[in-house]
C-alpha cells in the first residue's frame, strides 16, 4: 500500500444527500445558536479530518482557521502536527555474543499527513512508539558489542530509515533517533576493564622496547664516533665532570686522564707477561 497525500472523496449516495440537506435546513432554522456547535476553531499546529456519514470529506484535512461541521451527520478527528518526543523504555537486548544489554533511546517524530494518520492506522502515536521498541531490539540483536558501542550514530540512522519505511504509510515522519545509553552487566564491565588495562600495559611495553632500541642505536653511533677520535671521549669525560661540579654535592671527584689510565694498564700487562 502506497501512502498518498490526497485521498479521494467517496459518494454518499441519495440518502446521504437527503440527510445533508436536512442537516443544513436544521442549521438555518436554529440560527444563531447552531453556530456554537457547527463552527470549530483549528489552531495553526492542528488539523481536523472530517467524516460525513462515515465517509471521508474533501479528501484531505482541514485547517487552520474556522471550519464548519454539520450537526448529526458529520464528525471529526483532531491531529496535532507538532514534533513529539518519545523516550523508549530501557530494552533488554540479547546481542550476537549472547550478552544481555539494556539500551535506552529516544525518537522524535511528527505527523506529516493528518488524513493518513487517522484513516490508515487506529492510533498513530501508539503504533509508532511500539514499532520503535521492536525495531530497536531487532537492529541491536544482529550486532556485536563493539559495534554497538562504537557505531551509535550509524545504528540510529539505520533505525530511523527502518521506521520511516513503515510509518510513511501512517502519515508519520521520524525526524531523529538517538541512542541514549547502553548499560553493561557488572561482570562484563570488570572483564572489559581488565582487558583494557592489559592492552594498555602491552602497549606501554612495546613503546618502552622501541625506545630502548632507538637509544641503543644512538649509543652505538656515538661509540663509533668516539672510537674514531680518542679526543672526543676525553672531551665527553670533561663535560661530565663539569655537569657534576655544578650540582651541590658532597662528593669529591679526582679527575684522572684516561690516557694515563690506559698507559698504566698497558705497562702493567707488559710487566706481567715478562
Amino acid at each position: 500500500m502506497q501512502p498518498s497525500d490526497q485521498f479521494t472523496e467517496t459518494a454518499i449516495g441519495i440518502c446521504g444527500q437527503i440527510l445533508t440537506v436536512l442537516s443544513i435546513i436544521l442549521v438555518v432554522i436554529t440560527l444563531p445558536f447552531s453556530l456554537f456547535f457547527c463552527i470549530i476553531v483549528v489552531p495553526e499546529y492542528e488539523r481536523i479530518v472530517i467524516f460525513r456519514l462515515g465517509r471521508l470529506l474533501g479528501g484531505q484535512a482541514k485547517g487552520p482557521g474556522l471550519c464548519f461541521v454539520l450537526p448529526c451527520i458529520e464528525n471529526y478527528s483532531k491531529v496535532d502536527l507538532r514534533t513529539t518526543t518519545f523516550n523508549i523504555p530501557s530494552q533488554e537486548v540479547l546481542i550476537k555474543e549472547s550478552i544481555t544489554l539494556q539500551v535506552d533511546a529516544v525518537i522524535y517524530y511528527r505527523v506529516k499527513n493528518a488524513t493518513a494518520s487517522v484513516v490508515n492506522v487506529m492510533d498513530a502515536n501508539y503504533s509508532t512508539q511500539l514499532l520503535a521498541q521492536t525495531t530497536l531490539r531487532s537492529i541491536l540483536g544482529d550486532r556485536y558489542l563493539e559495534d554497538i558501542v562504537a557505531q551509535r550514530q550509524a545504528i540510529a540512522k539505520e533505525m530511523k530509515d527502518c521506521l520511516n519505511v513503515t510509518t510513511e504509510i501512517w502519515g508519520i515522519k521520524v525526524e531523529k533517533v538517538e541512542i541514549k545509553d547502553v548499560h553493561l552487566p557488572e561482570k562484563l564491565q570488570r572483564a572489559m576493564a581488565a582487558e583494557a588495562e592489559a592492552s594498555r600495559g602491552a602497549k606501554a611495553k612495546v613503546i618502552a622496547a622501541d625506545g630502548e632500541k632507538r637509544a641503543s642505536s644512538a649509543l652505538k653511533e656515538a661509540a663509533d664516533i668516539m672510537a674514531e677520535s680518542p679526543a672526543a671521549l676525553q672531551l665527553r669525560y670533561l663535560q661530565t665532570l663539569s655537569l657534576i661540579s655544578t650540582e651541590r654535592s658532597n662528593t669529591i671527584i679526582f679527575p684522572i686522564p684516561i690516557d694515563f689510565c690506559s698507559q698504566f694498564l698497558a705497562s702493567h700487562f707488559i710487566n706481567k707477561n715478562q
